[in-house]
């Protein structure tokens, strides 16, 4: 049996991550969504994740609990062990990524792709204004971060996210899916 993919999705805050991952996982029903773990409040919007505090956090790494896990915006993520077991059965996986801990992911997993989701910087602005989480300076923070390069070396397939959801899914189905058939 093939093992499946893990695919991380990245992208600068704002370009409209979880969307696109919840229109792929409508478009592929045979995609697995992985729940992260987060050392955020519960039901702050956006993903579906575990909230852990942090030294909860810290006890789940020392145990092993994590495939990989990273700091980032003054909290921690773990994506779980177990996307393992789903991966070894052939599963493909679709998880919310951050670019630091792409090169542990690669090392970690055989079959990883990056799905690096990108906007223009006036799409980017209007989408962070719109959702109403940043002050006006952490935007201008944000967007600053917008272009980070990506680490060399991995399998990346590149998506804009400017134009309606729908057309943007449809290229992203169209872009996953030659890999796995």
């Amino acid at each position: 049996m093939t093992r499946g993919r893990l695919i991380a999705v990245v992208g600068p805050s704002g370009v409209g991550k979880d969307s696109v991952m919840a229109g792929l996982c409508a478009a592929m029903p045979r995609l697995h969504l992985v729940r992260r773990v987060i050392t955020r409040a519960p039901a702050l919007g956006g993903e579906d994740y575990d909230a852990v505090p942090v030294p909860q956090f810290g006890k789940l790494v020392e145990n092993g609990a994590f495939a990989v896990h990273w700091s980032a915006h003054g909290l921690r993520y773990g994506i779980p062990v177990t996307v393992t077991d789903q991966l070894n059965d052939g599963t493909d996986c679709l998880v919310n990524f951050s670019r630091k801990a792409l090169a542990e992911a690669a090392e970690t997993f055989p079959h990883f792709v990056v799905l690096n989701i990108s906007a223009t910087p006036q799409t980017l602005a209007l989408r962070l204004s719109a959702r109403g989480r940043e002050t006006e300076e952490e935007i201008v923070q944000r967007l600053a971060q917008a272009d980070k390069p990506l680490p060399a070396g991995l399998h990346v397939i590149h998506l804009t996210n400017d134009g309606p959801l729908s057309r943007t899914v449809a290229r992203a189905v169209a872009l996953l899916q030659p890999a796995s058939v």
